[in-house]
C-alpha cells in the first residue's frame, strides 16, 4: 500500500532535484544536503537568539517594548538577527520536511535503518514546542493567542494542579515568574534536549553529513540575510488580555495545527498529534524490509587491514584484537549484524578480493553471502564468455538506480549489485587485462544520494588512485568509465552507453591498425589493448 505512495513521491523528488542539479551542480544540491541544511539553519537560529536575548526583557510589560526597540531601534544590527532568527526557524521546517519525505520515499526508513527514523520522531517533539514558545515571548497578539490556544491545550492534560489559562484571564493575573521559566524553556531547555536528541538520532551513522558545503551554507546565509532586509519580521502589535486578537498574520510552519484546536478542541488534536506519531514510529514495520544476508568475516583470510572498517557507511564493522592466535596480524574486523546493511561496500574495499587468483572459490577476508565475490568473478566470465559480439562493454549498476540487468542492449553485459561500491577495483582490470570485455561501466545512483550514503564517493576515490583498494595504473583509463544516474535516468544512462560503445569501437580499431603496423613475427599486441600497456609485465597476483 505505501509503494502507492512512495513511488510517485519519489518521483516527484527526482525531478525537482535533477532541476535543482542544473541550478546549483550536483556537488552543491542543497536536496542532498536536508538534514545538515537543517542543523545549519538551527545554529543560525541559536546564535541569533543569543544576540536577541541580550537585549529581552523578561517581564510582562518589558517583553514587546524591547523587541519593539531592537526591531526599530537597532533594526541595523538587532532588526536583523530578529529576521534571521525568524526565518533560519522557518526554513529548518521546509529542509526538515522535505528530509523526512525524501527518506521515506526513497525508502530509507525501514531495515537497518530504523533506529535514525525511530528516534527522529521525538526531535520534532522538541521543534514545534520550540518554536511556538518564540511566538509567546515576542508577547504581541499573535503571541497572546499562541499563549492562550497552548494554555488550554496543555490544561487538557492530567499534569498540572492548576489550570495554565488561569494565567491568562487578566493582566494582573500573568506574572513575571512566568515569563521567566518561558524563556528558560525556549533558550536553555529544549535546545539542549534538541542538541542532545540530534546526537542521538546520528548514533548508527559513520561520517553524517552535519554540515552542508560551504558554498551552499554561504548561499543560504545570504538568501537569510536578503529576505531579513527585504521583508524584515515584525510584531503584530502589543498583547491585550482585555480582548480577543483578531486577523493575525499565521505562521504555518509552527502553528499548523492550531486551527484544528479552534475547530475542535484539545481532545481532538492531542489526538491526531499522538495517532500521526505513533503512525510515523511503526512506519519501519509496515511492512519490515527483508534483511538480506549480512556481511560475514573469513578470519583465514583477514589481515585486519580495518579497510572495510574505515568504508562501511553505517559504523557496522569494528577492528577488535585478534581472537585466532595469528602471529603477523593483531586485528580483525567483527560484522554487527544489527547495523549492516548489506550493501556489500566493505567486500569492495578487502583487498584479498582478488580475481586473478587461479583458485576455484575466491575466499576473502569479508564477503556477502548472499552474493560472494566469487559470484561475482563467475556471472562476469560467464557472461562475457557467452556474450557474441565485436565489442563487449561489461556494465555494473546499482539495483537501487536503474535496473541495468534489464536494458538489454547489443554488446552490454550487465550485473546488478546492492551498491556500486560492491565492486573492487581489482576486478575491472581483470576484466579488462583478460581482454574478456573492451570497456567497463559503472552507474549507480545519483552523486550525493547514494542509497547507501558513501557508494558513490568511494567508487570515484578508489578509481582516482585517492583511497584503496586503487585502480592499477597499468589500466587504459579509455576503457572504462564512471556515469551516475538515478531511477529516472535511464534515458540518459542508455545514450551514455551507446556512446561509450562507438568510442570503444574506435579505440579497438586504432589499436588494431597499430598492431598491424607495429607488428613483428615474434612480437605481436594483443587485440583490443593498447601496445604500451600490452608490453607491462604481469602482475605478481595473477
Amino acid at each position: 500500500m505505501l509503494k502507492y505512495i512512495q513511488t510517485p513521491a519519489h518521483a516527484l523528488l527526482h525531478r525537482v532535484e535533477g532541476f535543482f542539479n542544473l541550478l546549483f551542480g550536483e556537488k552543491a544540491n542543497p536536496f542532498h544536503y536536508l538534514g545538515g541544511l537543517t542543523i545549519f539553519f538551527f545554529w543560525v537560529v541559536l546564535v541569533s537568539g543569543i544576540y536577541v536575548f541580550i537585549f529581552f526583557e523578561t517581564n510582562v510589560w518589558g517583553a514587546y517594548q524591547s523587541v519593539e526597540r531592537l526591531t526599530h531601534e537597532q533594526w541595523y544590527i538587532g532588526g536583523v538577527m530578529r529576521s534571521l532568527h525568524r526565518y533560519a526557524s522557518d526554513a529548518a521546517i521546509i529542509t526538515l520536511a522535505l528530509h523526512i519525505l525524501g527518506e521515506f520515499s526513497k525508502d530509507r526508513h525501514r531495515g537497518f535503518r530504523w533506529f535514525s527514523w525511530f528516534t527522529g520522531i521525538p526531535l520534532l517533539w522538541m521543534v514545534f514546542p520550540l518554536g511556538i514558545t518564540g511566538y509567546w515571548l515576542v508577547w504581541d497578539q499573535l503571541g497572546q493567542y499562541v499563549a492562550i490556544a497552548s494554555s488550554e491545550l496543555m490544561d487538557w492534560l492530567p499534569i498540572f494542579t492548576d489550570p495554565m489559562a488561569r494565567n491568562f484571564l487578566t493582566e494582573d493575573a500573568l506574572s513575571d515568574r512566568f515569563f521567566t521559566l518561558m524563556a528558560f524553556i525556549h533558550l536553555i531547555g529544549l535546545p539542549i534536549f534538541l542538541i542532545f536528541g540530534v546526537w542521538f538520532h546520528l548514533l548508527r551513522i559513520s561520517r553524517p553529513k552535519i554540515n552542508p558545503p560551504r558554498k551552499l551554507a554561504l548561499g543560504s546565509m545570504a538568501a537569510l540575510l536578503v529576505l531579513s532586509f527585504v521583508a524584515p519580521a515584525t510584531s503584530q502589535g502589543p498583547a491585550d488580555l482585555s480582548r480577543v486578537a483578531t486577523n493575525l498574520e499565521f505562521d504555518w510552519f509552527y502553528l499548523l495545527a492550531y486551527p484544528l484546536l479552534d475547530s475542535g478542541s484539545p481532545a481532538l488534536l492531542w489526538g491526531v498529534l499522538f495517532g500521526v506519531s505513533v503512525f510515523f514510529s511503526v512506519l519501519p514495520w509496515l511492512p519490515p524490509l527483508r534483511q538480506l544476508p549480512t556481511a560475514k568475516v573469513d578470519l583465514d583470510h583477514c589481515n585486519g587491514c580495518a579497510r572495510c572498517f574505515a568504508d562501511c557507511p553505517f559504523g557496522a564493522i569494528t577492528m577488535v584484537p585478534r581472537s585466532d592466535g595469528h602471529a603477523s596480524h593483531t586485528q580483525e574486523a567483527t560484522v554487527d549484524a544489527s547495523l549492516c546493511a548489506s550493501c556489500g561496500i566493505c567486500a569492495g574495499a578487502c583487498p584479498t578480493a582478488m580475481p586473478f587468483r587461479r583458485d576455484e572459490a575466491l575466499p576473502t577476508g569479508i564477503d556477502m553471502p548472499g552474493f560472494t565475490i566469487h559470484d561475482l568473478r563467475e556471472v562476469g566470465n560467464t557472461a562475457l564468455a557467452n556474450l557474441d559480439s565485436p565489442v563487449k562493454l561489461l556494465v555494473y549498476g546499482c539495483n537501487h538506480a536503474i535496473d541495468v540487468a534489464s536494458l538489454d542492449l547489443p554488446n552490454v553485459v550487465a550485473i546488478g549489485l546492492p551498491c556500486t561500491g560492491n565492486v573492487p577495483p581489482s576486478f575491472v582490470d581483470y576484466a579488462l587485462h583478460k581482454e574478456s570485455a573492451d570497456g567497463v561501466l559503472l552507474t549507480g545512483c545519483r552523486p550525493g544520494d547514494c542509497q547507501y550514503r558513501l557508494g558513490n564517493t568511494w567508487v570515484e576515490e578508489r578509481f582516482a588512485g585517492r583511497r584503496e583498494p586503487r585502480l592499477r595504473e597499468r589500466v587504459d583509463t579509455r576503457q572504462v568509465k564512471v556515469f551516475w544516474a538515478g531511477r529516472g535516468d535511464r534515458k540518459a544512462l542508455v545514450r551514455e552507453i551507446e556512446s561509450f560503445v562507438a568510442d570503444l569501437k574506435t579505440l579497438k580499431a586504432l589499436d588494431s591498425d597499430q598492431d598491424t603496423s607495429d607488428a613483428t613475427p615474434s612480437s605481436q599486441a594483443p587485440i583490443g589493448l593498447s601496445a604500451a600497456r600490452a608490453s607491462m609485465p604481469e602482475s605478481s597476483h595473477e
